[in-house]
């Protein structure tokens, strides 16, 4: 089974983890419009593409600046990795946003 961002990086964050009640649920947890992208739940697998994710402690909400984190981003390249020409890029993903 492929892991979501929430998974892989243990933060509690999705509906129902340890931190969800108290930080709220992280907005890649519960995005639905990318659900099965990647083979995950939700944006679980395309989180740098959406906004307001809680990253490192601090919640990310600028794009331009988001995705330069999301650049560095082990489970970003985890991803990328595990899909291979299977990856969805960027650019479709945004538009997959915008056109469900």
């Amino acid at each position: 089974m492929k892991k979501n961002c929430w998974e892989y990086k243990n933060c509690g964050k999705q509906p129902g983890g340890k931190l969800a009640a108290r930080l709220g649920a992280c907005s890649a947890s519960v995005e639905t419009k990318l659900d099965g992208v990647h083979g995950g739940k939700n944006a679980g697998r395309a989180c740098w593409v959406i906004g307001g994710t809680l990253c490192g402690g601090q919640r990310q909400e600028d794009f331009g600046r988001k995705f330069q984190n999301c650049m560095k981003c082990e489970f970003y390249h985890y991803v990328k990795d595990e899909e291979g020409s299977d990856f969805v890029l960027t650019p479709n993903l945004l538009r997959m946003l915008r056109e469900k």
